[in-house]
């Protein structure tokens, strides 16, 4: 039986910055489905600026779902996706990217054949006029990421998973996105690089402002969020400070 404190409905749902018009992101009552199959279910998150959200969740109950559609590539049936008080629906990822939504995939999506140079480049595509634009690659990634100095030259596809992970932050970055979408950062990396990027992660918002939506099952990186929102079959079950997570909720959402 579920205790009543560890869940709440949607409209019950609160988040950092809940208060109207304080919100960077707001999703409210979002549907979203894969043909004729119901992945999202009446779906309100909140994200504040300057704050990391995490979203947690088992393998299959929507979290990469949510994250594909507020970066524009899956459409929901119903619902909003709000930046700052303004409607993406209409909008294309490319033009969400410029609106200022940066999203690192799972998997990451290095170009193999591509030098570390030119996949960070292509981050800048993001910004009004992307590469035609400017082609100036701004030393804080370097700052944030310093390996990736060193190996500008190298291939993507020749660099190890944490580094490629290092590299998609930082091309997500060149963008100068106000809000970051991290998609399983730490799936398969060493723990020494964990810590990595945990810590780059958190320079990020202290220095930028950025605010962050993260999807992630790493227990000690879940704990670095302001705040979390826990999924079971595409709809948010609970949500709170992760300073309050339990050991119950752990239990249901992130252990395996």
């Amino acid at each position: 039986m579920t205790s009543p404190n560890l869940v709440q409905t949607n409209n019950q749902a609160g988040g950092p910055g809940s208060a109207p018009g304080s919100n960077l992101l707001q999703l409210r009552g979002l549907n979203v489905y894969y043909g004729e199959s119901h992945i999202l279910r009446d779906v309100d998150l909140s994200v504040a600026p300057g704050q990391m959200v995490c979203l947690i969740g088992r393998n299959g109950v929507g979290k990469t779902t949510l994250l594909k559609t507020v970066i524009g590539l899956l459409r929901q049936r119903s619902g909003s996706v709000q930046l700052e008080g303004q409607e993406l629906s209409p909008l294309a990822p490319h033009q969400r990217a410029r609106r200022g939504i940066g999203y690192v995939p799972q998997g990451r999506e290095i170009i193999p054949q591509l030098t570390v140079r030119e996949n960070l480049l292509l981050g800048l595509e993001a910004l009004p006029g992307g590469l035609g634009q400017t082609r100036h690659i701004d030393p804080v990634v370097f700052d944030l990421f310093p390996i990736l100095e060193k190996f500008l030259n190298r291939r993507g596809g020749d660099l190890s998973g944490g580094q490629q992970q290092q590299l998609a932050i930082a091309r997500a970055l060149l963008g100068k996105p106000r809000l970051l979408l991290l998609d399983e950062p730490t799936e398969g990396i060493q723990p020494s690089v964990v810590l990595d990027i945990e810590r780059a992660v958190r320079r990020i918002i202290e220095t930028t402002g950025i605010s962050v939506l993260l999807v992630e099952q790493h227990l000690h990186f879940v704990r670095q969020a302001d705040w979390y929102y826990a999924m079971q079959k595409g709809g948010v079950v609970a949500s709170g400070p992760t300073g309050d997570l339990s050991k119950e909720v752990v239990d249901r959402f992130l252990s395996v």
